[in-house]
Formats: structure tokens, C-alpha cells, sequence
């Protein structure tokens, strides 16, 4: 006689709701965590599932609920800025706190060029997540109104920097703030050659870093001279090449509001190479307060700036406001503050 191939038969719905002595619409409800259940009913339900090792079919699951669990997370930066930068692992590990504690699934991705857009909106666009939190968006990138008029709900962690992007949830960090925080720390120092190097001009963070920079200098009445305006990209070497630009200018600054760590960690670099001291003669104010910041020679004095909290934000504005729209918009605002070291 042969014998029955395969071994153990996978868990059904209809075995656990056998075993837990009800119907299997009962069970479906459990798993779909419907409150019309009796506390007595859901422990006899989850029991079951646990005896039995039984698992939800996900795919019949979203065909019944219409949700995934699941959350995208979408960086507008090429791959190896995600972890080269210490912003975005912030940002990752925020998110996924909040995520975790309510059992929802993390999906990320990267995606830059007008090509790697389009093939991130028309997966998004199909409804394969339940929302989407959008980070280190360029210009006038029309993800964001591409998966609007599709209808998915979407948190941007930054205003968009065209006020033609649809943003009616977001979370943004006091960048005007945090960079007249730094810029006036400079002046409280004595210095009064001050430059910037300021992130991407495409981004409303760096128009906004800038904006805060100008405005204290206007306010000290030192006028500006634009030489000492260079634009950076956030990067290290972006940063150096930056700080390159403005020495070569013979403008000799005595202090540079660099608007990201990454950036004043390069722009370091450059001014040891040409055997200026910091903050003897240039002083040095960064922004993100990141781990580098901390262990830096010399420790760079930079702007605190929540990013964990950001993500943390982010993803309960999503799961909690965006996706039941409890609301039609919402933004949050978070502060910023001066972290005093010795480089400035």
C-alpha cells in the first residue's frame, strides 16, 4: 500500500474555527480585528491559530480588507546616499517603531532619475501598499501628484519645494530656525566674514537654511557678499568641493554656516589641507547634530534637528490621520536647537 506523500496538511480557516468551536466568518473577523467580537470569542479564535500554527493567506486577505499592512517609504536620492547619510537611517528607524507597534509592514526604496519615478508611481499607484511617506524630494518631482490624483494617501517628510506639489499631510523640521541659530552664533563669536555653503537649491530645505542665513545677517546689517554663497549637495565631497570653491575666492572667510554635517565634514577637510585651523581661523557651524558630528576633530557645533522623531511623526500622521482621513490636511512642525562644540 503507498503511503500518503507531503506530510502535514497546511492549517485551513475552517480547521481553526473547528477548533475554536465557531464559524469561520467568526475567524475572519478575528483576523481582520473587528471589534464585533467577544473578548471570550478572540482569545478562543487566537488560541486556535497558535495550536495550529495557522497562517493568513496575506493575498486573500487584501482581496477581502482592500489594505496591505503594508507602508512604502520612498527616498528621492541615489542608493548609496541612503547610507552614507546618517538623516536617512534616522528616518527608517523612526518609521519602523511606529510601524512595528501597530503590525504594519515596511517596504523601501529608492528612486532618483525621471525613469526610477515613474516605475515607483505606477507600482504605488496600483495600490500595493496602504500609503506612502515621501522623503528628499527634488524640484517640481511629480511623484507626489501622480500618486495623489491615484487616491493613495501620502505623508511628505519636508514641504515639496514647488507649492504646485500637493502636500496636505507633512512633516518638516524649522530649517529657517536652526540656521539663524547657527548663523548668529557665529556673530555672537566675533566673526564677521561669514559664508554658507548651502544645501540644493531644488530642495525647500535648502532654500529655507539659506533663507535663515540671510535674514540674520540682514538683521546684524552686514551685507552679503555673494562669493560667500556656494551651493552644496548635502554630500561630503560636496561639501569639500564647495569649501574649495569659496576659498578660492581670496574673500578669506573667519566662519562658514555649512547647512548639513555632511558637508561641514568635508568642508573640514579642505580648510586642514590648506593649514587653516578651526575655529582659529575659520569657525565652523554645521547641521543635523549627526553621530560624526559628535567625533569630528574638532567636535563640530551644528543644529539638533529630530530625525527619528521626524520618521516617528511621519508614519503615525500616515496611519493615524492620512489613511482613515481623519482630517483634510495636517502639518507638523518641529523644532530645532544649537548643540555648542568647538568648532565654532
Amino acid at each position: 500500500m503507498a503511503k500518503s506523500g507531503g506530510g502535514r496538511k497546511r492549517p485551513t480557516l475552517e480547521m481553526v474555527a473547528q477548533r475554536a468551536g465557531v464559524g469561520r466568518g467568526t475567524v475572519s473577523r478575528v483576523i481582520n480585528g473587528s471589534a464585533q467580537v467577544s473578548p471570550r470569542t478572540r482569545e478562543a479564535v487566537h488560541t486556535a491559530i497558535a495550536e495550529l500554527g495557522y497562517s493568513p493567506n496575506q493575498a486573500a486577505r487584501t482581496l477581502v480588507t482592500r489594505r496591505t499592512d503594508t507602508i512604502a517609504l520612498v527616498v528621492s536620492e541615489p542608493r548609496d546616499r541612503l547610507f552614507d547619510d546618517p538623516f536617512f537611517p534616522d528616518i527608517i528607524r523612526g518609521v519602523s517603531t511606529v510601524l512595528h507597534e501597530r503590525d504594519l509592514q515596511l517596504m523601501l526604496t529608492t528612486a532618483r532619475t525621471e525613469a526610477e519615478h515613474k516605475r515607483v508611481g505606477d507600482y504605488l499607484s496600483g495600490f500595493h501598499v496602504d500609503g506612502a511617506l515621501l522623503v528628499s524630494l527634488h524640484g517640481d518631482n511629480p511623484l507626489s501628484a501622480r500618486l495623489f490624483e491615484a487616491g493613495l494617501p501620502v505623508v511628505h517628510g519636508g514641504r515639496p519645494h514647488s507649492p504646485d506639489q500637493p502636500a496636505p499631510y507633512c512633516v518638516d523640521i524649522d530649517n529657517i530656525g536652526g540656521a539663524r541659530a547657527a548663523t548668529r552664533r557665529l556673530l555672537d563669536q566675533g566673526r564677521r566674514r561669514v559664508a554658507t555653503i548651502t544645501g540644493p537649491q531644488d530642495m525647500n530645505a535648502g532654500v529655507e537654511r539659506l533663507r535663515g542665513y540671510r535674514e540674520v545677517m540682514a538683521s546684524a546689517g552686514i551685507g552679503v557678499d555673494e562669493r560667500l554663497v556656494v551651493q552644496g549637495d548635502f554630500s561630503v565631497d560636496g561639501g569639500a568641493e564647495a569649501m574649495e570653491r569659496l576659498l578660492d575666492t581670496g574673500l578669506e572667510p573667519d566662519a562658514v554656516f555649512v547647512a548639513s554635517d555632511m558637508m561641514a565634514l568635508g568642508g573640514l577637510r579642505v580648510l586642514r589641507s590648506r593649514g587653516l585651523s578651526v575655529p582659529g581661523d575659520v569657525a565652523l557651524v554645521g547641521y543635523d547634530d549627526s553621530v560624526m558630528a559628535r567625533h569630528s576633530d574638532p567636535p563640530l557645533t551644528t543644529v539638533h534637528q529630530p530625525s527619528v522623531k521626524m520618521g516617528k511623526e511621519m508614519a503615525r500622521l500616515l496611519v493615524d490621520v492620512a489613511i482613515p482621513r481623519a482630517v483634510d490636511t495636517e502639518t507638523v512642525m518641529l523644532d530645532t536647537r544649537l548643540v555648542v562644540r568647538e568648532s565654532g
